[in-house]
């Protein structure tokens, strides 16, 4: 469909003082709604990495503690719900909202008040779920009211994210500019509505899942899911991989942005980058069978049609998601021999796809048995590979779309070492922790903790235990510095930086079209599409295709 929707508007409300404050609490923009969650998650992503580096250094020692032990799970808690639904997906979906519908040439987004409303319950829902996890709740919790009041506020903040996510994939299925087929959709939208399709089969079942063991627990039963630790046994699905690894995707589309832009010629081959980024949607079937897809251990022994029965869904849950996210980054990659101009988007954008596909390959071999892996910290390894390209990519897209948000650049030269620091801090915390995972580093909370037992935290294991934690620790701390300083200098920027023109990076897509920043309404004029860089078709150039 080729439609173009004008947006709700609130009324201007009364008072100085107060109106610039309920213009953004009421607005129904979706570029002020989008920056809601990049802010709102910024400053979340901040305290969560904190939370990282202090249980990083408790593990740098093994037989002692230097955190009370009593505070360990709820830490372990907000470590992974925190980076996962209150900063990776968040983070993303947020700078999906401000940028596809000015991609796809709308006016607004689809369901404007829909998206407003998400937000909101995402971010009531994710703080009650924060408070709630330190008042002893959360997984594994020994509060029962407020392991309860977890579960709930868990199910409203993923309800939220899952009906801005509603509004995205309607908003690139009915609104696009006339002659915007979906051949022609720009790489960013295009990964964003493959992540949108799949988190509205994975997330549904995630909060009905809560949904059960919030009943079971209220009303207990002899059932399984009654425990105070059901949360872990039956909702992990949705926090580890290869879950996750559908909320990376649109990575792959600011990779794809970003080269694009930068060589200042068309993407090719097309169609073949845009199935690699959808086969990385197959992660999706792992929430429908919410268990863990692996192949046994002691798989040589198994009967010929035991290993059929293990390698096939293996190969579609894991395989085939490490396969498109290859493929996404090398067919993209591609594109650099065409000599392209160095920008910080793309620098951002390459640590990002690279991060990506890391976290692809060790999801894919921590689910084989015979390699030992499972319960170790090759898990959290693989976690935090994908956690911070979300947050590089992050960086990336603000780096790439900000003159359009706010009208301001960011100096290149001031970013582009933040995107080498982040990258090298990511690396630092995500693959110390898969080494210790093959010397059996135990992960999360180690037994003993979560039975109540005093004495030491035991994070011993046959490898240099404190080699391995101290450099995750120091990953996690680069990359918190990085965090600090590229806010702090995005601040600075948007405020009182250059002044940016309508086009500054010389774009091929359509947000690029209208003025900067962005009015409220996006364009002024209703643009006709005729290829899938209609900017670059108005350009006087002697570009080839690459």
């Amino acid at each position: 469909m080729t439609t173009i929707d004008t947006h709700a508007t609130s009324a201007a409300p009364s008072g100085a003082g107060l109106a610039s404050v309920a213009d953004w609490v009421t607005t129904t923009d979706h570029k002020k709604i989008g920056r809601l969650y990049i802010g709102a998650s910024a400053i979340a992503g901040i305290g969560a990495i904190v939370v990282a580096a202090l249980l990083a250094f408790e593990r740098t020692d093994a037989t002692g503690t230097a955190l009370p032990v009593e505070s360990l799970t709820q830490l372990f808690s907000i470590y992974r719900f925190g980076l996962t639904y209150v900063v990776m997906l968040p983070l993303l979906v947020g700078i999906a909202l401000c940028v596809v519908p000015l991609q796809v040439g709308a006016r607004s987004v689809a369901f404007p008040r829909l998206a407003a409303t998400g937000f909101w319950a995402w971010f009531i829902g994710a703080d009650v779920a924060i408070v709630s996890i330190a008042a002893n709740g959360g997984p594994n919790g020994g509060n029962t009211r407020f392991v309860d009041l977890f579960m709930l506020a868990t199910g409203v903040a993923i309800l939220g994210i899952l009906a801005t996510v509603v509004s995205l994939a309607t908003t690139i299925l009915t609104t696009r500019a006339p002659g915007m087929n979906m051949k022609r959709v720009p790489w960013f939208t295009w990964s964003v509505l493959v992540m949108s399709l799949t988190l509205l089969v994975a997330l549904p079942i995630l909060i009905g899942d809560l949904l059960v063991l919030f009943l079971a627990h209220k009303y207990p039963s002899t059932s399984e899911l009654s425990g105070n630790r059901a949360i872990s046994d039956w909702a992990a699905f949705g926090f580890t991989q290869p879950t996750t690894l559908l909320f990376v995707i649109p990575v792959f589309g600011v990779f794809a942005e970003a080269v694009a832009t930068a060589t200042r010629r068309r993407l090719a081959p097309r169609g073949t980058i845009f199935a690699a980024i959808a086969l990385i949607g197959t992660a999706l079937y792992a929430a429908a069978v919410q268990a863990p897809v692996a192949i046994r251990a002691g798989f040589s022994a198994l009967s010929f049609g035991s290993k059929i029965s293990d390698l096939l869904p293996y190969a579609l849950v894991h395989v085939l998601p490490l396969l498109g996210a290859f493929l996404a980054l090398a067919l993209t990659a591609q594109g650099l021999k065409a000599k392209p101009a160095l920008n910080a988007a793309l620098v951002f954008g390459l640590f990002a796809a690279l991060l990506a596909v890391e976290g692809a390959a060790g999801n894919a071999l921590y689910h084989i048995g015979d390699a030992g892996l499972m319960g170790t910290t090759f898990e959290e390894g693989t976690w935090l590979a994908l956690v911070y390209a979300a947050v590089i990519a992050g960086m990336g897209g603000v780096t790439h779309w900000g003159p359009k948000l706010w009208g301001r650049t960011l100096p290149t030269k001031a970013v582009l070492p933040l995107g080498l620091l982040a990258f090298t801090g990511a690396a630092l915390a995500s693959l110390p922790m898969m080494i210790a995972g093959f010397a059996d580093q135990p992960g999360g909370v180690f037994p003993a903790i979560e039975a109540g037992v005093p004495g030491a935290v035991q994070f011993e294991y046959s490898g240099p235990s404190e080699l391995w934690n101290f450099l995750s620790l120091a990953g996690h701390a680069l990359v918190l510095v990085s965090v600090l300083a590229f806010l702090a200098l995005a601040i600075r920027s948007f405020l009182k930086g250059d002044t940016a023109g309508d086009d500054p990076w010389d774009g091929q897509t359509l947000e690029w079209a209208t003025t900067s920043p962005a009015p409220e309404h996006n364009f002024a004029q209703l643009h006709i599409v005729q290829s899938p860089e209609p900017l670059l078709d108005l350009k006087p150039s002697n570009r080839s295709d690459a």
